[in-house]
């Protein structure tokens, strides 16, 4: 009787395992941004600040430009409050609903968690970005270092054990390739969009 707990031969073609990495990565790094910023503009919208510009531009980092704030830690906050919650809502969503590309949801969450959380957490030190606003406008340092490592460490958990959904481990799941060009038109439609985007 064979021993069901060996690993078994890799069955995974190298190069869709590396395509898929690759265009995950790059959805992920762009969609983080995209629902970032979405947030900045619903919390500017619900306050009454005018949004002047958002800059999206694959090459760059991503940033909404906004006057008339008169609740400058709301508008600030939500960039990365809901930089992580939409992305999460997703992954369980899909993960209830049995989508087999539920994995995927999982990184990006996971992915969103960990920037969003690093970007708060080291830029507090700096004063960079988000950070420095809110610090400027009599946010706690310790809030930010808070957020940071609660929503890394769920970033990372999310995370945990999903080698094998991405073709590594000694039971690596198969690759779609549907999954990989879906992720490669993804990625270059959110990169087309940001270049655009004034």
């Amino acid at each position: 009787m064979p021993d069901h707990d060996e690993p078994r031969p890799n069955p995974v073609n190298p190069r869709w395992r590396t395509v898929l990495m690759v265009s995950m990565l790059a959805v992920s790094w762009l969609g983080m941004q995209w629902v970032h910023e979405a947030g900045h503009i619903l919390a500017a919208m619900a306050t009454g600040a005018k949004v002047e510009r958002v800059v999206l531009h694959p090459l760059g980092i991503s940033r909404t430009d906004l006057h008339g704030v008169a609740w400058p830690l709301v508008t600030t906050w939500a960039g990365p409050i809901v930089g992580i919650v939409v992305p999460v809502i997703a992954w369980v969503a899909v993960s209830l609903l049995k989508v087999k590309s539920s994995s995927l949801f999982r990184f990006f969450a996971g992915f969103c968690c960990v920037a969003n959380g690093v970007y708060l957490g080291l830029g507090s030190f700096d004063g960079i970005g988000d950070a420095g606003e809110l610090l400027k406008h009599g946010a706690p340092a310790w809030h930010l270092w808070a957020f940071g490592v609660i929503a890394t460490a769920i970033g990372l958990l999310l995370w945990h054990r999903q080698g094998p959904a991405f073709g590594f481990g000694p039971r690596p799941r198969p690759i779609s390739r549907r999954h990989c060009v879906a992720l490669a038109v993804i990625a270059g439609c959110l990169a087309t969009m940001g270049a655009l985007l004034h």
